[in-house]
């Protein structure tokens, strides 16, 4: 563009460097400078993504699916990690960049070894807490997925003397018990967060062969067999803790399931999974569309 005799006048007097900055975009037109803005920020809002080779993008999109659910839901606020075994190698997994669940995309995607180091690092920030998910897949190999939360309805389990047990039968997987992980015990007085493979894997030993783990003064984890499963359970942990301090507040004894009504129940939600998954991801879909 040719410098105008007016702009080079406004230059000579002194004027304001802004108001020179509005001129020139004013000149430029709108569609011009909406480009320039738009890819400014993006250039911003992260580093260039590192392709995830070897996995099914389906994969990659539960991931996806399950962080927004879980933020729709809740569950999740701008804290927190869903997390998925790599699909051919084992000693790898699968997680966001450092980002809101809410916020999650394909390209967000990252690759970890078992020790938390991100393969083919391409600058981008990493979530801290990485090493609930690679310590947890260490200990338990049939653990295919991993949620990490700071679910409200939860929390009050983690530092009272109430145990967490199934009190409907969506929530049956409690029935085997839901463990909870002082980390004040076993380290002294922290920052509570699960920053370094020690933790973790302390984590992972209080897990034990269960699929939740309530960690005191900070939230839960949970896992299973494929992503929907380990959202599936983060889900309904929170909604039964709900429920059980409902119940518990209304007063006298509470019935819950049985160890063997839970086996049962969780061996028939597992069979229909799909049909609470596909309506979860028709609930954000629009905010995939955007």
């Amino acid at each position: 563009m040719t410098a105008t005799p007016k702009m080079l006048l406004a230059v000579r007097l002194g004027q304001p460097i802004k108001t020179r900055l509005s001129c020139w975009l004013v000149r430029l037109g709108p569609t011009v400078v909406l480009a320039l803005l738009f890819g400014f920020a993006a250039a911003r809002a992260q580093a260039p993504s590192v392709p995830v080779s070897g996995v099914d993008a389906a994969l990659i999109e539960d991931i996806v699916t399950g962080s927004r659910v879980l933020a729709d839901f809740g569950v999740l606020d701008g804290f927190g990690h869903v997390s998925a075994r790599h699909s051919t190698n084992p000693n790898r997994f699968l997680m966001s960049r450092s980002l809101a669940p809410a916020l999650v995309t394909a390209a967000d995607i990252m690759e970890f070894d078992l020790d938390g180091n991100a393969v083919g690092d391409s600058g981008r920030s990493v979530f801290l807490e990485r090493f609930i998910h690679s310590e947890i897949y260490k200990a338990r190999p049939d653990v295919m997925s991993v949620v990490h939360t700071h679910s409200p309805g939860v929390i009050p389990f983690t530092v009272s003397q109430a145990p967490l047990r199934p009190i409907y039968h969506n929530a049956a997987f409690l029935a085997a018990g839901a463990p909870v992980w002082d980390i004040r015990k076993a380290f002294g007085e922290t920052d509570m967060l699960v920053r370094d493979p020690s933790l973790g894997k302390s984590l992972a030993q209080t897990l034990g062969d269960k699929s939740v783990v309530l960690m005191r003064g900070h939230g839960d984890v949970t896992v299973g067999p494929s992503v929907k499963v380990a959202v599936f359970r983060a889900y309904y942990t929170d909604v039964n803790a709900r429920l059980q301090s409902q119940a518990i507040a209304l007063g006298g004894d509470i019935n819950y399931l049985t160890p063997g009504e839970g086996a049962k129940a969780d061996t028939v939600n597992l069979a229909v999974l799909d049909r609470i998954w596909n309506l979860w991801r028709m609930r954000i879909a629009p905010s995939l569309a955007k």
